[in-house]
């Protein structure tokens, strides 16, 4: 018999498929529905890892499972490769970025093509090309026409190690989001933002068109990044100016409780206090320099200081001071806050570390007697935030505060002190990036004409080749020949933008380009785009959910109220795959984590081989720093692709965290190794034809029903959320079937006229149920047991309800209620046949004897019950 060679099996086809360019995707194909499934494009680091491994496998198995049901399946791949590692390689190793990408984009194209992912890979882009990011520029410039870009200074989030701008949402834990170890910081920059404002009340409202299709955590990230909130825009006087100081708030009810206000340290008019008041300069550089999420965490200590100002409150005629608080942010609402102690948190934490007043204005209900309960300010403990009666609030005391809340907004209305308005957290995103490895700003500063865009006709802006990378600044600043232009307007000297875009630019419509990756002309043809738009099912990572899968979310909408489109979101639906995990080891002797070379594992122990200290063993996510990551070249090379792609299915669903366990794949193996022996060894067992039905036997009918039983629970698992382990699970229990009536039926000559031809049909079915899981393995088994082409082509097999219900069934017989035994009968049988059966049982009789039968109780199908007297 030959052995299961799976380089040799998994080489040949590749080949095969590739020769005959199997994947290839018509945009429409007659007959055929449309069925776009997509994984997020990786970055071309150079290598791939288990992660990567695990969500391409998920897209290949979906896109070759809806081939099968009949769709035309566009299953594409490409590369989002401009950004900061590639420029970091060109400092530290003296290559140009292009020449690292490539080498890596090659690389990583290998090892994808080793896994044998059925991608079209005649529809490959990359976004580090002119062919690509000329259409960025493009884009660019038709959404300031629009009046959807703008520039402005503006403080931002910089991060010192990257010398580059980062996004609100780039920021972690007052980190940069690449390296977990640099804190931003603030810093005052001219900046390109997009109006994705615009869209904030669109984007919300869009969720109810995903709520059938994306996971509930990703939409409720999403609505809590927008922050919808309702409330009261209201004008304070500024004491000593005069000038009006509008603020927002959720809680207008609590006005007359105003101790203080309260402003951002990036307020516009924090630059004219610091001009009457110098000495307070330092404290707001220092508030300044704390990264935004950090200083709005909860339990953070709130810093501030006295601006020497006052404000007037419109509705009293109070004056109270005007602080400057780390705790307060431009952005969100006006960046300036009615400080409200006695009913807010943070204003509370804030007026007890700093002495100010705290002004009692609800008072709660007692839940017993539902009387008020005046509350007396010193002796507050915490800030009372519920809701309760009104009390030193003039003409609104005794009210209720949810009334209030109503009655005081209109009264500030009438009185011109303000108006209700809708804010949102959501800011406009920042897209300028001081770096060169992205796509250039097509923007030019001319001084007779100003700001003016690149012609189209001249687009792309091209990277210049003549910029030398320091480390120091934005190299595209070194390029003269970058810099210097012609105004497209009046043909005079211009200056270049020297900024390059966020690289989420690139990947915020690259699934439409996808569609039509060789156009020349526009970014894509709308007639081709509305034959996929939108993806039928996204995969990539939760993390995500607020930067990439909103950015994209809001270009799609720009770029349908451009005409370029026609749906509403680019994807219907998202599957959020979860974390690869792998054991770590910490050496605590050491002060670091070990790689698995360097330790001995005995039982549940591991011991650094050097030394044989037993080291900290932890089960966690896979991760360079950790020393935990698994190459999946290395595991193809030992177990092969099909085995890797088998135990990362089964393992566990594409929605949970997977823990890597080689033996897990070596139980895979095991598994492909005993359905290549059933097939190899037993061919004289297996016959194709037409199976009469009216000629098997019990033990041939068990098979067939076990077969259709599996059918029907693969199919189920795959389109119920893509549970693949359930769906290979049942295949196992149907081979563990096979291999039985292999061995008690066939080998021992017991067989019908239709045996064989059962057998044949059970494994034909395995095999093309578990392509899409193991396809080289598949496609080798296929033709080896005759049949012509690629099981990529094939039709996807449908059970026969009638053929998963067993003829017989077995029905418990009781006497006065307690189980006497039980009996076996065809399903059709009759209540007087069944009865003669039931009351025939050995057991039954002994318990009959001496005693009348009162009555015999027959439910169909189940249970037969003797009442005896």
């Amino acid at each position: 018999m030959r052995e299961y060679s799976f380089k040799e099996i998994e080489s040949k086809w590749q080949e095969k498929w590739a020769s005959k360019n199997i994947f290839k995707t018509e945009n429409s194909v007659e007959g055929k529905e449309n069925y776009y499934v997509l994984e997020m494009l990786p970055y071309p680091s150079g290598k791939l890892h288990v992660g990567h491994a695990r969500n391409y496998a998920i897209g290949d198995v979906i896109a070759r499972y809806k081939r099968m049901k009949g769709f035309n399946v566009l299953h594409p791949m490409g590369w989002d490769s401009f950004g900061l590692p590639a420029e970091n390689a060109a400092i530290q190793n003296g290559v140009h970025p292009a020449l690292w990408t490539k080498s890596n984009i090659d690389n990583m194209r290998r090892q994808l093509k080793m896994i044998g992912l059925s991608y079209d890979w005649d529809r490959e882009i990359a976004s580090y090309t002119p062919e690509y990011y000329k259409w960025n520029q493009w884009i660019f410039k038709k959404m300031y026409e629009k009046g959807l870009v703008y520039k402005k200074k503006s403080t931002v989030n910089w991060c010192p190690e990257c010398q580059t701008v980062l996004a609100n949402e780039q920021v972690e834990d007052g980190m940069c989001w690449r390296h977990s170890k640099t804190p931003v910081i603030q810093k005052d920059l001219e900046q390109w933002f997009f109006k994705i404002t615009d869209y904030s009340e669109e984007l919300l409202k869009g969720h109810e068109e995903l709520k059938e299709g994306w996971p509930e955590k990703v939409l409720t990230m999403q609505k809590n990044w927008i922050g919808k909130s309702y409330g009261t825009e209201i004008n304070f006087k500024i004491a000593e100016t005069g000038e009006n100081l509008p603020a927002f708030t959720t809680r207008i009810d609590t006005i007359y409780g105003v101790s203080y206000a309260v402003i951002a340290p990036e307020h516009p008019l924090v630059e004219e206090i610091v001009k009457a008041n110098p000495s307070i300069r330092e404290a707001i550089s220092n508030m300044k320099n704390t990264d935004m999420i950090e200083r709005t965490a909860e339990g953070k200590e709130k810093n501030g200081v006295f601006t020497g100002w006052h404000i007037i409150n419109p509705v009293n005629g109070e004056k109270v001071q005007l602080w400057i608080a780390d705790y307060v942010l431009m952005n969100y609402g006006t960046g300036a806050v009615m400080a409200v102690p006695a009913h807010d948190e943070r204003d509370f934490a804030f007026a007890k570390k700093y002495d100010l007043p705290i002004k009692v204005v609800i008072n709660p209900i007692d839940k017993e007697t539902k009387k008020e309960i005046a509350i007396v300010a010193d002796e507050m403990k915490n800030a009372f935030v519920g809701s309760g009666i009104m009390t030193n609030s003039e003409e609104f005391n005794g009210m209720t505060s949810k009334e209030a809340l109503t009655k005081v907004a209109e009264f500030i209305e009438n009185k011109g002190y303000g108006m209700r308005t809708t804010k949102y957290r959501l800011k406009d995103w920042g897209v300028s990036r001081q770096r060169y490895w992205g796509t250039p700003i097509p923007a030019l500063y001319c001084e007779k004409c100003g700001v003016v865009m690149e012609n189209d006709e001249n687009l792309p802006v091209k990277l210049p080749t003549d910029v030398e990378f320091t480390g120091n600044g934005n190299p595209l600043e070194t390029s003269e020949s970058f810099k210097h232009a012609v105004c497209p307007k009046c043909g005079g000297e211009a200056r270049r933008d020297t900024d390059t875009m966020d690289t989420f630019v690139d990947s915020s419509w690259y699934f439409l380009r996808y569609c039509d990756p060789k156009n020349t002309d526009l970014p894509f043809s709308k007639e081709i785009v509305d034959l996929w738009s939108p993806v039928d099912q996204y995969i990539g990572g939760i993390e995500h959910a607020v930067m990439h899968l909103l950015y994209s979310r809001f270009f799609h909408k720009v770029l349908r109220d451009m005409g370029l489109i026609s749906t509403n979101e680019p994807f219907k639906r998202l599957l959020t795959q979860g974390m690869v995990l792998g054991p770590s080891y910490y050496s605590v002797a050491e002060n670091r984590f070990l790689y698995p070379e360097d330790v001995t594992i005995k039982g549940e122990k591991a011991f650094l081989k050097t030394t044989g200290e037993e080291v900290v063993v932890k089960i966690e996510k896979m991760s360079k720093s950790k020393n935990n990551g698994v190459d999946p070249e290395i595991m193809i090379d030992k177990y092969g692709a099909d085995t890797t792609r088998l135990f990362i299915m089964f393992a566990a669903p594409p929605e949970k965290e997977l823990e890597w366990n080689e033996n897990g794949l070596a139980g895979a193996y095991r598994f492909l190794t005993k359905i290549w022996r059933l097939i190899f060894e037993n061919k004289e067992f297996m016959e194709n034809g037409e199976i009469n039905y009216n000629l098997l036997t019990k033990e041939d009918k068990a098979l067939v029903r076990k077969l259709h039983q599996t059918i029907k629970k693969v199919t189920e698992s795959i389109e119920a959320d893509y549970h693949f382990n359930t769906s290979i699970a049942a295949t196992m229990e149907l081979i563990n079937e096979a291999q039985d009536f292999k061995t008690n039926i066939l080998e021992a000559g017991k067989g019908s006229s239709e045996s064989k031809k059962i057998f044949g049909e059970v494994m034909k079915n395995v095999v093309i149920m578990l392509s899409p899981f193991t396809p080289h393995f598949c496609d080798e088994l296929w033709a080896e047991m005759g049949n012509e082409g690629y099981l990529y082509n094939e039709t996807w097999p449908e059970h026969v309800e009638a053929l998963t219900i067993a003829d017989e069934i077995v029905v418990a017989v009781q006497v006065n209620g307690k189980v006497r035994g039980s009996v076996e009968v065809d399903r059709n049988i009759s209540k007087e046949e069944l009865e003669e059966l039931a009351l025939n049982i050995e057991n039954v009789k002994k318990h009959l004897e001496d005693k009348t039968v009162a009555k015999v109780i027959i439910v169909p199908g189940k249970i037969v019950n003797i009442v005896v007297k």
